[in-house]
């Protein structure tokens, strides 16, 4: 009987944990421990921020359906990793602490045979000063409860713009090297679109504010795209949308400090600078979540697991190659620890090795880009084949990892919101191929023109809508879930 262990229920380790569920017999454990009682749809966030959802449309209780489906679920965090062991215990081991129930603080050891680390991303706001959701006038929609407040807050100020009186939008990026654009690009396009559908945009100013050194680069260089069978780089495609909504935007930009009502940031030139606003949403550095990690002996070996930034170590380059010199060859197949064979990150929680954008420095050494995306397709793609080759593993012995999906050779596809309506909604659908660009491969645009392209309209809201149901379906894991791709 092999035991397997998965930390966080999200799109990378909840799909990793379904998977092995369908594939594995009765006599092997399944433990999920995460903190949340919940799964949630976090790219449906945005519209719980906008109005237009519930919370109660985007979640769903995880315990009754584990239960159902015969995996273990602890509400709890992980501590600390013991992958060796110790004088007592022969296998690999956490240690988790409970978060609810009438175990809540209490501490447990959790033996394992494989370990999936699919906990994500820490929302570091603490790496920006003063950015905390709730206060200094700012938001956030990175969860389903920052999202309801963020609601909260802006039906408070369209109230205030009925009544005549103008404000100020910025929404964007909110530290110098944040990643997720795509999530604040859906939110600035619903908000502005609940605005103007309101006829209050002659009370508002929208701006938008990243660290992209060019509109459309989303963390993975920007890209170009085929629409109408004409080619035009994301850039292009990024500004038309803001320019026919008359969002303005400025880019270049790292926060670097939040106070009441005022953002202060310093631009790629080495220029300090400071905006007035009424409404913000800007999104958070991520960072690991600072597990410690520690042999046999109880010898500190965090470096073996995870980089610096708390992501944990896999089958990566991280031998720090010059940006210029670095390959898709550089990333992650098998999302396998180097160090601890059983061991895999799927999904954000792996440690990228080297930025897809490309790094830029102010005169003061601020470092402005955009980090790694990892969200939404790759998520889960990642999840789905950590626990295809643990399932080929324990049923023929051998670490076979046959099972293979490195974001330098797979595609993956994006529908961006801009604004929620069954009759005049719109989407920008988009598909990349691969994530990271291969210029060897596609020496003239860095990936296949012809599964790279975006396309505006009302159809891909009706798509969007009908991708909200339809994941939330697999995630319940209901008849034939497994049929809908990742």
């Amino acid at each position: 009987m092999a035991k397997i262990v998965v930390l966080g229920a999200g799109v990378s380790g909840h799909t990793a944990a379904s998977y092995l569920q369908k594939e594995l017999s009765k006599e092997h454990e399944i433990i999920v421990v995460a903190p949340n009682a919940n799964y949630q749809w976090i790219p449906s966030n945005i519209w719980i921020g906008a109005g237009r959802m519930k919370r109660e449309q985007v979640i769903f209780p995880l315990a009754p359906l584990y239960k159902k489906k015969g995996i273990t679920f602890k509400q709890a965090k992980a501590l600390t990793f013991h992958p060796e062991g110790n004088d007592q215990i022969d296998k690999g081991y956490i240690t988790i602490e409970y978060v609810a129930g009438e175990k809540k603080g209490q501490q447990e050891i959790v033996e394992y045979d494989f370990l999936i680390n699919g906990t994500g991303p820490k929302l570091n706001f603490a790496a920006t000063e003063g950015l905390e959701p709730g206060k200094n006038k700012t938001v956030s929609v990175c969860s389903y409860t920052h999202a309801e407040e963020a609601w909260e807050f802006l039906h408070e100020v369209i109230q205030e713009m009925k009544k005549g009186i103008k404000k100020t939008f910025i929404i964007g990026t909110g530290h110098p090297l944040a990643t997720c654009q795509g999530a604040a690009f859906e939110y600035i396009l619903n908000v502005d679109y609940e605005i103007k559908k309101r006829g209050l945009e002659e009370f508002a100013e929208v701006i938008w504010l990243t660290n992209e050194y060019e509109l459309g680069d989303f963390g993975m260089g920007g890209a170009f795209i085929k629409n109408n069978g004409f080619i035009t780089s994301t850039k292009i495609f990024t500004e038309s949308y803001f320019q026919q909504r008359n969002i303005s935007w400025i880019k270049r930009a790292g926060v670097k400090k939040i106070e009441d009502g005022k953002v202060f940031y310093e631009t790629l030139d080495g220029k300090e600078h400071v905006k007035e606003f009424d409404f913000a949403m800007l999104i958070p550095g991520f960072s690991g979540h600072g597990f410690k990690a520690f042999d046999k002996h109880g010898k500190d070996i965090t470096d073996k697991l995870f980089a610096p930034n708390g992501f944990m170590k896999v089958d990566a380059d991280y031998s720090g190659l010059p940006y210029d010199e670095w390959s898709i060859e550089d990333w992650p197949s098998t999302y396998q620890n180097q160090e601890f064979k059983n061991i895999f990150a799927p999904g954000i929680a792996f440690a990228p090795p080297h930025s897809i954008s490309k790094p830029m420095s102010s005169p003061n050494g601020t470092k402005i880009f955009p980090a790694p995306p990892r969200t939404g397709m790759p998520s889960g793609v990642s999840g789905k084949v950590v626990a295809q080759n643990i399932v080929e593993w324990i049923k023929s012995g051998k670490p076979l990892m046959h099972h293979k999906a490195s974001m330098g050779k797979m595609g993956a596809a994006c529908i961006v919101s801009a604004g929620y309506d069954m009759l005049k909604g719109s989407a920008a659908t988009m598909t990349v191929h691969p994530i990271v660009p291969d210029w060897d491969k596609y020496p003239k645009w860095g990936r296949s023109i012809k599964y790279t392209m975006g396309e505006p309209g009302l159809a891909g809201h009706w798509l969007k809508l009908s991708m909200h149901y339809m994941f939330l379906y697999k995630a319940k894991m209901k008849p034939f879930w497994f049929l809908i791709p990742e």
